[in-house]
């Protein structure tokens, strides 16, 4: 067929720019990515810890698929605020959606929406300069945080509570206004929490290792919280990433105290069962657990009082459902089939998703990889099959959202949001200063269009 596939992908992060690099190695397809923020990138631009340089840098590769000439970024476009999915049907072949898991799952005990009880989503968009974090809400005049969870981000969480200012003003893009309160910050204890044993934890050693080069913190673990069972030595065993991080656990329960400004105590087997206070945190209730046989949570009613006076739970996230496209409640994503997206079971024509929203949180940056070529692969099976959108002029789609009122963020706008931010951050003294702030990416991207 001579006439080009025309494909929007709903979502600018590493899982829909996989997408959208698999659809261009066929031939024949243009792409045009659209994004609810002014900036590409997702989570690696606003999930990713700022002080992970080597991370982040992925960003100059994934850069790389909105330089292909068949591919366009439409930034600042809402899915069920400027558009439908009705209206992308006029205007593209298939739809790809790629946009994440953006949800916290809550502990759903007593106290959790106190002040001073936050989702891990809400503090990691907050220092990473997200547009739409809670600027003000972010207070770390305490001095106990808990931090609930013992996965990676849980420990990106306890590690900038850790770490100076000035460790991070140095060499990261984190706002001037986070630099500010966590330069204010009087926490000493940090606690971070896991509900199963060290066996279980979801971190990796990488990331675990960094706790214990933090040169403003003291690791604290206790133990006899590292003696295993039959069940959990069997899977020390069989895993060698469990294993590597048993002994950096162990490591650190033998490592005498060096007198740091503050700890950070690694705990494990207890689950938070209520949060005290009146008004805000004060402190939180633990349980003590085991684990049955089968590697089950039980309570065993044992619990202690941990004073605090903030709580960040990182249990997880979910996806967020999407106007007018199907979603599993219970799972917290598109129902789909191979990456086509189910309506009433039944695969819709056309539509398609990727990433975290078709299969929940989990893997890595790079699973998204595999991930996106299976749905590809799928897509361009049906090509053939697919009813082709009535209106092929690509200038179409952009007219319709600029009548609607939509703020079009185009690549070229974002290349002068980078070089707004690079400006910034030279005025600072810095390599680069993150904007925040929506409306002043949308005149920083409007600037570019003017000169132009």
């Amino acid at each position: 067929m001579s006439e080009s596939v025309r494909v929007a992908v709903i979502g600018s992060g590493p899982a829909g720019l996989y997408a959208a690099d698999e659809l261009c190695k066929h031939g024949g397809v243009t792409v045009d990515i659209l994004d609810r923020l002014p900036c590409p990138y997702g989570l690696l631009r606003y999930g990713v810890a700022p002080d992970h340089l080597k991370m982040k840098s992925m960003e100059l590769t994934l850069r790389k698929v909105f330089e292909r000439p068949e591919v366009r970024f439409l930034g600042g476009v809402e899915l069920g605020g400027e558009l439908g999915v009705a209206d992308l049907t006029q205007f593209y072949d298939a739809i790809v959606y790629a946009t994440g898991s953006a949800a916290d799952r809550r502990l759903n005990i007593p106290g959790e929406d106190l002040e001073g009880s936050l989702p891990a989503t809400e503090f990691v968009a907050w220092y990473c300069g997200h547009p739409d974090a809670a600027v003000d809400r972010i207070r770390l005049d305490v001095r106990t945080a808990v931090v609930v969870g013992v996965g990676n981000v849980a420990v990106d969480v306890t590690r900038i509570l850790a770490k100076t200012a000035d460790e991070l003003r140095e060499k990261t893009d984190i706002p001037d206004h986070v630099l500010d309160v966590l330069a204010a910050s009087t926490i000493t204890d940090i606690h971070m929490v896991g509900r199963r044993g060290p066996a279980q934890a979801k971190f990796t050693t990488k990331e675990l290792r960094e706790l214990g080069e933090l040169a403003n913190a003291d690791v604290i673990v206790d133990p006899d919280e590292l003696v295993l069972d039959e069940a959990a030595q069997a899977a020390v065993d069989a895993d060698k990433v469990v294993r590597r991080n048993l002994d950096v656990l162990r490591e650190w329960a033998q490592r005498p105290l060096s007198g740091r400004p503050r700890r950070i105590y690694l705990r494990f087997l207890r689950s938070p069962v209520a949060v005290l206070g009146t008004g805000r945190v004060e402190g939180v209730v633990l349980e003590r657990n085991t684990l049955d046989p089968s590697g089950r949570v039980v309570g065993t009613g044992e619990t202690e009082t941990l004073p605090a006076q903030l709580i960040v739970r990182s249990v997880g996230y979910r996806g967020v459902p999407l106007p007018g496209v199907p979603f599993d409640e219970r799972a917290g994503v598109i129902p789909h089939d191979g990456g086509r997206v189910l309506r009433d079971g039944t695969p819709a024509v056309g539509e398609y998703v990727v990433g975290w929203i078709k299969r929940g949180p989990t893997g890595v940056i790079g699973t998204n990889k595999s991930d996106a070529k299976e749905t590809v692969a799928t897509l361009l099976g049906d090509l053939d099959a697919l009813p082709r959108a009535p209106h092929r002029d690509p200038d179409g789609i952009v007219d319709l959202l600029e009548r609607r009122g939509a703020r079009v963020v185009t690549w070229e706008g974002w290349q002068a949001i980078e070089a707004a931010e690079r400006a910034l951050g030279a005025a600072a003294g810095r390599n680069r200063v993150k904007i925040t702030e929506r409306e002043a990416l949308l005149v920083a991207a409007k600037a570019r269009a003017e000169d132009s």
